[in-house]
């Protein structure tokens, strides 16, 4: 069947989880994260530069030139939510979720100087909406988005001020093999799970922020 040339407008969904060393989903009640308050995600394809070559001859000419290819080696990422999340935040970053007594969450505290707070990476995961002719795509009326394996940190200036405290996170993705279907087992490309970002329509999009339990693989 033929695409119906859908557009992608706007953000519907955001979701994060843990990576086991071996790269394949950590599975528990909070290994994955689900958030539908963030502002944007942006992605950057970075590519290295092929080595160039040019011999000239006595008579100052180009007698051999060859250019290799450009090859995509990662991708630089952006993520900016709406407010500081204590559950995302310490899952894309590391450092501990603070806890009243009724073990409600109430803040956070940043990694240890000088630690590897997130040495496994995560997976991260966006949905987009699919717009046709004004509306959503009747058919897969999302784009699902799919980052791997990246490692987030946060970034920018948290100014405390008459404004909003800016909550934004930067870092870099490859492929991740161990991805597989993903931990809503909802990505149908596991083999493109092994390249830097991947996309594709779906049917539905998570809803709601909080975590969500990830099972084991059958």
């Amino acid at each position: 069947m033929a695409q119906d040339y859908a557009s992608s407008i706007a953000g519907a969904a955001i979701r994060v989880t843990r990576l086991n060393p071996d790269g394949t989903l950590a599975t528990g009640e909070t290994a994955s994260y689900t958030m539908e308050s963030f502002i944007s995600v942006s992605f950057t394809p970075e590519y290295e530069e092929g080595d160039e070559f040019v011999q000239k001859d006595a008579n100052g000419r180009v007698c051999v030139t060859y250019k290799a290819p450009d090859t995509l080696k990662r991708v630089t990422l952006e993520v900016a939510i709406c407010n500081p999340d204590p559950e995302f935040t310490e899952i894309t970053s590391g450092g501990t979720i603070l806890s009243d007594e009724s073990d409600q969450s109430i803040g956070y505290a940043a990694p240890l100087v000088g630690v590897d707070a997130t040495p496994n990476g995560v997976a991260l995961e966006v949905w987009s909406r699919a717009i046709k002719n004004g509306k959503n795509a009747p058919t897969n009326p999302y784009w699902h988005w799919i980052f791997p394996y990246v490692v987030l940190r946060p970034s920018g200036d948290r100014t405390i001020e008459n404004g909003l405290l800016a909550n934004t996170f930067e870092g870099w993705g490859v492929g991740n093999e161990g991805f597989g279907t993903g931990p809503g087992g909802d990505w149908l490309f596991a083999d493109a799970a092994s390249r830097p970002y991947a996309y594709a329509r779906s049917a539905t999009a998570p809803t709601g922020n909080g975590y969500v339990e990830v099972a084991p693989t059958p």
